[in-house]
């Protein structure tokens, strides 16, 4: 089957606007836009935007780019957007841009009306951060003649590991799960893992869709030494912590470590813990130890890309003691700078990792304290590895969506 067009939801990416830094998800969707852009094939773009739903083209999606990387300025506030007092200064503005941007705007009643008259049969609509996965928005797209449905599944934790999730998680993610299961012409995993764990959830939800295993691509930020933290001074050694401070990051586990070598410092001296990201949920006893910690250990908040590569750079390692993992994109930025890594024996980081790591259960807080002492007494440089490219993430997505003989009903 012929390439046709691609209808990207935006909804998230669009919400995270003026929200700190990109998580991973995040970086994923704009990669997809960015790529799609660059494409011939007819791009489009779908959010939604109360009071309903807004639809760009590529100009307008071009335009949405250019905001997200700073080369374009949000405009005012419109009269719908100040109507809606709860919604952040930033989100008024960057909806209201979106408005004045869009080939076409609708109410929910009015959305598959919309679809159909602006989209091209054949169009393959790709969901990648489940944010509008309702049964509105895909009832809505299954009226486009001939559309396929790719979604991208980068994990089962909520359902795998509920205790992490935050409150009603699983029960809201079991529920998208089930609209994957009955609505999907293809789902998107991003490790062989991810895709063995989802599917007896499928199964149980009624169906297994065909799939796709893509890995995500790395594309390592350039480091900005004028942006590395006040607190970290350039010759100190350091190991660094990326990711939200909630419970499957384990940030607990590096505490304890920290709390032990206080008492005990390690030969060469204590190090100074750098934990960069934003603080999550469930995560109350964590919170406190970091508010009462000594200088040893400094938490950074969610950095600009640039600051977060300058530490890597810095690193004696990248410490990434999760229980879960979709794909775990810090590893892979480490491993392409050469940063070595100490991470959770994990399946799914084994299989994009390989042999490069130092491995070490979740739960073996000696394991971690060895390696950790052994890099503090002999510092390691690694010599970078090949990380995972971003077209061959794209070819293989599309290639699929483009040869599926025929939507699901």
């Amino acid at each position: 089957m012929a390439a046709a067009a691609r209808l990207l939801d935006v909804t998230r990416l669009v919400s995270r606007v003026e929200r700190g830094a990109f998580t991973g998800v995040d970086r994923v969707e704009r990669a997809w836009l960015a790529d799609l852009l660059a494409r011939p094939e007819p791009v489009f773009a779908v959010l939604r935007a109360a009071p309903g739903y807004v639809l760009l083209d590529r100009a307008g999606a071009a335009e949405l780019m250019a905001r997200l990387d700073g080369r374009a300025a949000w405009g005012p506030a419109d009269w719908i957007a100040r109507l809606h007092l709860r919604q952040s200064p930033a989100r008024r503005a960057a909806l209201s841009d979106l408005r004045r941007l869009a080939l076409a705007q609708a109410p929910r009643a009015g959305l598959a009306r919309m679809l159909r008259r602006h989209l091209p049969a054949g169009t393959a609509y790709l969901n990648l951060g489940h944010s509008n996965l309702t049964d509105a928005m895909l009832d809505a797209v299954r009226a486009i003649n001939g559309v396929r449905i790719a979604v991208m599944l980068h994990d089962t934790i909520p359902l795998d590991h509920p205790d992490f999730a935050g409150p009603r998680v699983p029960e809201a993610f079991a529920a998208k799960l089930g609209r994957v299961a009955a609505r999907a012409d293809l789902v998107i995993f991003t490790t062989t893992a991810a895709a063995e764990a989802a599917r007896p959830h499928l199964a149980h939800a009624g169906r297994v869709p065909p799939h796709v295993v893509a890995p995500l691509g790395v594309t390592p930020p350039r480091p900005d030494p004028t942006a590395r933290p006040a607190r970290v001074p350039p010759d100190a050694a350091i190991f660094l912590a990326l990711g939200t401070i909630e419970p499957r990051k384990n940030h607990a586990l590096l505490l304890d470590i920290w709390a032990r070598m206080r008492a005990d410092p390690p030969e060469g001296g204590m190090p100074l813990l750098c934990i960069v990201g934003a603080r999550g949920w469930r995560n109350r006893a964590v919170f406190d130890q970091l508010d009462a910690a000594g200088a040893d250990i400094a938490e950074l908040g969610a950095l600009p890309d640039g600051a977060v590569a300058a530490l890597l750079a810095q690193a004696r390692a990248l410490l990434f003691p999760s229980f879960a993992e979709g794909f775990g994109l810090p590893p892979f930025e480490a491993m392409a700078r050469g940063t070595p890594v100490i991470c959770s024996d994990l399946p799914v980081l084994r299989e994009g990792l390989g042999d490069y790591p130092v491995y070490a259960d979740a739960r073996d807080s000696y394991a971690w304290e060895g390696a950790i002492r052994s890099l503090c007494a002999h510092p390691a440089a690694a010599a970078p590895a090949p990380v995972p490219a971003w077209a061959a993430h794209f070819d293989a997505v599309l290639s699929r969506i483009d040869g599926l003989a025929r939507p699901c009903g």
